[in-house]
């Protein structure tokens, strides 16, 4: 059996999958302790433990914001504060009494979506998270893609492609960078832009009901969005070329993302045209936990 978790800031889940066909078998999930390590921690040890009480022979992969450090195994580059700096598979694994393997978040849609999913048969995969926050995985071949630094697909801390307006300028992420992708594709960025230009907040889907009904400052907004998607996707598409995009995360849920991206990227990739499949994660939010699943070969 394969146990995956999705370890993520508000809820955890695990499923667990009979290794043979990739059926699931079974399915937990429970709120997320907030700004407690240790609870954290034990929330996670107890629903592996739940969910494979009645196994014997089983491999457990997880799924979680930000990545391990190659050298200190402290995670790092996470938008859960509490996990920063902290040894999460030593304390684990010390737990469990059994050895886990951990990827990002993103890393794990990227694998789902490669192997049964929306980027089934292709051979080069780019998944990309578009919700709270913005990250990617890459596959090859069905194979993960790990740089030495682990930090392969942390696209969303790269500074959006420019020439960047005084918006753009003056926006920092939680990290202290300014101009960083994410706070301007991820859902709370959607939001923020709206509250500058309109001095209230509303949250995004509500901007989306707006714009569909033609709403003038919405409208705006979600040009500005669009707009900001395509440039955001330029850089790596005009560095790996992957054979298909898929988008997961609640941004990915705007089905006019999917024409609005093609007929904008061209300025911002070095070509004169664009042929590469924009596609929605197949598994949706099941994407993420099947992936840490298949961590294990």
């Amino acid at each position: 059996m394969k146990i995956g978790v999705d370890w993520g800031g508000t809820k955890i889940e695990a499923v667990l999958i009979n290794s043979s066909d990739g059926a699931e078998i079974n399915r937990l999930r429970v709120d997320s302790p907030q700004d407690d390590y240790e609870a954290i921690i034990k929330g996670v040890v107890d629903l592996i433990k739940k969910i494979s009480a009645s196994y014997e022979n089983f491999t457990v992969g997880i799924g979680m914001p930000g990545s391990l450090h190659p050298e200190t195994g402290l995670v790092q580059v996470s938008n859960t504060k509490a996990l920063e700096n902290k040894p999460v598979k030593k304390d684990l694994e010390s737990m469990l009494g059994y050895e886990v393997k951990i990827a990002n978040d993103a890393d794990c849609l990227a694998l789902s979506e490669a192997i049964d999913g929306a980027g089934k048969g292709y051979s080069s995969v780019f998944a990309v998270i578009l919700g709270t926050g913005v990250g990617a995985g890459y596959v090859v071949d069905e194979k993960l893609i790990e740089g030495p630094n682990k930090l392969t697909g942390e696209w969303g801390q790269n500074p959006i492609p420019g020439p960047m307006d005084d918006y753009e300028k003056g926006i920092k992420r939680h990290c202290g960078r300014i101009g960083a992708i994410e706070v301007f594709i991820s859902g709370p960025g959607l939001e923020q832009y709206y509250e500058h230009l309109k001095g209230t907040k509303i949250p995004s889907r509500e901007i989306i009901s707006l714009y569909r009904e033609n709403d003038k400052l919405a409208s705006t907004v979600m040009d500005n969005y669009f707009e900001r998607v395509a440039r955001s996707f330029s850089t790596f598409i005009n560095i790996l070329d992957p054979e298909v995009i898929v988008c997961g995360g609640g941004m990915s849920d705007i089905p006019e993302l999917y024409d609005e991206i093609p007929k904008r990227i061209i300025p911002y990739i070095a070509s004169d045209f664009f042929l590469t499949p924009i596609v929605k994660a197949q598994h949706g939010n099941s994407s993420g936990v099947r992936g840490a699943a298949f961590l294990w070969d």
